[in-house]
């Protein structure tokens, strides 16, 4: 047996070994679903588990309380695990956060072995916030992911995937300031804010028949008034604007902004508006690194399915994958037809189908990470196509 067999075996036999302790884990992270910038327990709860393996960690990177940095091994190159543990509101993880999270450990863990003998250094970065700040666009921007040569991820879903595709986003927040007045008495004195927000949206929709295909443009009301028979002095609305690209981003915001500015005109209704600080990247795949990671999924005995024909979200793994080589798959939980953000996934999260996928998730991860440290051309190739 070569050795790359060898490593891979163990590889296979170390995250087998601890399947119970990292579904564990994963359904302890479940159980208590924590929003973005407060996952205090799930982030003690990997960084205790990662330093109890060996690994030196530091909390608190990049300025965010629960993020983290644990890193095992020296030198080159160095490898990073990607870890996301925030929840959503009132669904908990219907993300399977959890999954990702757990999976990242395992496989630096099973990696260990493998460091120890090629040399080089393993990292699980713990990202706070994918669902609702941006955490890695922060971290990004603030150089927690420089010095890096490969970052990989897994992330559940309905199909086994080694390609990903997501779009670049941005949030807008909105108000318009009108004037109350009785609805019935003196609706004449009134300016009726509400009015606006329903212009506003009304414009987007007929927008939405000229914009490109892949382009996205949804939010909600948060506030629409105090009582029917008052003229709305004051809405509120959030928003999320997506697209594939950085540049038709940029022309989709203004475009959208426009229709805002046209129900102000329209009703006197003041406007005041803010972007989001975070802009999601769109998410830009290694191939390379991809078809390696794909290769050992297969191994797992796992059917790939790479087309494009299903929908796109947005994450923060995209401004990653813009700095440094990444890949950011799916491993197949739930049945196609079973969307992510709903009562069903989280409740797949901490199914046997979630177990089956945390830990061929992690198998794969510390695969690929194999793959690439037992063959350098790998490395440089990956490099190579990030370059261009």
């Amino acid at each position: 047996m070569n050795d790359s067999k060898k490593l891979k075996a163990q590889v296979l036999q170390d995250v087998e070994s601890r399947r119970s302790e990292l579904i564990d884990l994963s359904l302890r992270i479940h159980s208590e679903p924590e929003l973005g910038l407060q996952e205090f327990k799930a982030s003690e709860l990997l960084t205790q588990r990662l330093a109890s393996c060996g690994f030196k960690v530091e909390k608190g990177i990049a300025g965010l309380d629960t993020a983290f940095r644990a890193r095992y091994g020296s030198g080159n190159p160095v490898i990073a695990f990607i870890a996301e543990y925030d929840a959503l509101p009132e669904l908990g993880h219907a993300c399977g956060h959890n999954i990702i999270a757990s999976a990242a450990v395992g496989a630096a863990i099973a990696s260990k072995k493998v460091m120890d003998r090629l040399g080089g250094e393993v990292q699980v970065i713990g990202t706070p916030a994918e669902e609702l700040y941006g955490g890695k666009a922060i971290m990004v921007e603030r150089a927690a992911f420089s010095g890096l040569d490969v970052a990989m991820m897994v992330h559940p879903g309905a199909r086994d995937t080694a390609i990903s595709w997501a779009l670049a986003c941005a949030s807008l927040d909105v108000e318009f300031i009108g004037k109350a007045a009785h609805a019935a008495a003196h609706p004449d004195e009134g300016i009726n804010a509400l009015d606006a927000l329903i212009i506003a949206f009304n414009n987007i929709n007929s927008l939405r028949q000229h914009l490109k295909a892949d382009s996205r443009v949804h939010g909600i009301i948060t506030e629409g008034g105090e009582a029917a028979n008052i003229v709305p002095a004051h809405t509120q609305g959030q928003f999320l604007i997506r697209a594939e690209d950085m540049d038709y981003l940029g022309e989709l915001k203004e475009r959208i902004l426009d229709c805002f500015v046209a129900a102000s005109v329209a009703t006197g209704a003041r406007l005041e508006y803010r972007w989001g600080y975070v802009t999601y990247a769109p998410l830009r795949t290694n191939l390379t690194l991809a078809e390696l990671f794909s290769q050992n999924m297969q191994s797992l005995g796992r059917t790939m399915d790479n087309s494009k024909s299903h929908s796109m979200g947005s994450t923060d793994m995209g401004n990653v994958s813009q700095v440094i080589p990444s890949i950011h798959p799916n491993v197949s939980i739930v049945p196609v037809g079973v969307s992510e953000h709903s009562p069903e996934f989280a409740e797949a999260a901490a199914s046997e189908a979630g177990h089956r996928g945390l830990t061929d998730g992690a198998k794969a991860l510390a695969l690929t990470l194999v793959d690439i440290l037992i063959e350098p051309q790998h490395l440089k190739d990956i490099k190579n196509e990030f370059l261009q």
